[in-house]
Parts: structure tokens; sequence; C-alpha cells
């Protein structure tokens, strides 16, 4: 396949008061930008250039740190901006929606979960919603690794993702991470979410 690196589909001030221009800009421009060019330069000339990243990930054991490293920080971060809408807040509806209530109780028992995962991750990572043997489970990794990695702890298909590395919340937050997760809501683009569960039941 063809890897490329994507716009951002909001304005880097289109996440405002929640996550500011200036994070946004150096997060995507500077940040996101080294792992995509890393990746590019650790697969170019070999194999992987036509691979996708579910086939490389599933192997990434077999490959380098850079292949590691440098491409799961491209999708991990291709999944975090897509998650993310001016236009977000508020519950997920439809199947998404029911699935929580299945798998979780209730979406604000979902919400405590999950950000008490992000807030309580030692170091840097994400935190992922992901579809695991059907199910919906929370799960979390440090660094750049993802749950569609062959090494990762708890493997499965990641809909949701949330950046808790510091240099996503440090310009306005510090190192008050709780402070930036809670922001984070307000801004998760829930049709986004529920067309990924929908097309991760489908695959």
């Amino acid at each position: 396949m063809s890897f490329t690196f994507p716009e951002l589909p909001y304005p880097y001030d289109a996440l405002e008061p929640y996550i500011d221009a200036k994070t946004m800009e150096i997060h995507h421009g500077r940040h996101h930008k080294i792992y995509f060019d890393k990746f590019m330069t650790a697969i170019a000339n070999t194999e992987l250039e036509q691979q996708s990243f579910h086939d490389i990930f599933a192997s990434i054991s077999n490959h380098s740190p850079a292949v590691r490293n440098h491409g799961g920080g491209f999708f991990n971060h291709n999944l975090y901006w897509l998650g993310m809408s001016p236009n977000g807040g508020g519950q997920p509806g439809g199947l998404l929606a029911e699935a929580i209530n299945c798998h979780f109780g209730n979406f604000e028992h979902f919400k405590t979960e999950f950000s008490e995962a992000a807030a309580n991750h030692f170091g840097s990572g994400f935190i992922w919603l992901c579809i695991c043997d059907g199910r919906l489970e929370i799960s979390t990794t440090s660094n750049q690794d993802n749950p569609l990695m062959d090494i990762a702890e708890h493997r499965g298909e990641p809909i949701l993702a949330l950046d808790v590395w510091e240099h996503a919340y440090y310009l306005s937050y510090q190192n008050k991470r709780p402070d930036y997760i809670e922001a984070w809501w307000h801004v998760v683009d829930w049709p986004q979410i529920e067309l990924n569960f929908l097309n991760s039941l489908q695959s």
C-alpha cells in the first residue's frame, strides 16, 4: 500500500479551548511528521512498503525498533486525530452505545474506567478502546505500541485512541493529565468512533 502523511480534518485551533492550537500545530506538524518520515525511511526498499499496517504490526517482533516505534507513532496518531472533532463530545449512539452498555454497564461506567486507565498509565503511551474477540475492551500500551502489534499484552482492533504523551497536553495542562483527559471527552467524535466500530465488525 502507499503511505501518505495526512492533513488534519480540521484547523489547528478547531479543538479550542479543550486542546490549544499551538499544541496541535507542534504535535501534528512536528511530532507526527517525524514519525511518518522515519517510518518511511525504515521501510524504504523493503517488502514492508507494500504491506498494510495490520500486516506489519502482526509480525512487528520480526522488524526493527525503527519500524515498531515510528510505524506505531504514525498509525497511532492517525487514529487519535480522526477520533476528535470540533463538534465532538456528548455520548455515542446506535450500535456502539448498545455495545458500551452491554460491556461496561453504561456510558458513565465506561468513561470512568477509561479515564482511570489514562490517568494511571505510567509514563508515555496510548489508551485504547478495542474490539477483542467480539467484546469491547479498554487497554493501554507504552510509547508508540498499539493493540495490533504481536507484542501487545492485550491484542485487538482499536477504534478509539487517547494520546497521553506529555507533548499532547503539557502546554495547557502541564502535569495535570486528568484535566487533559476530562477536556478530551468534549472533542471525541462519536459518529466517527461508531463508524470505526462498524467497520471493524465487518473486517
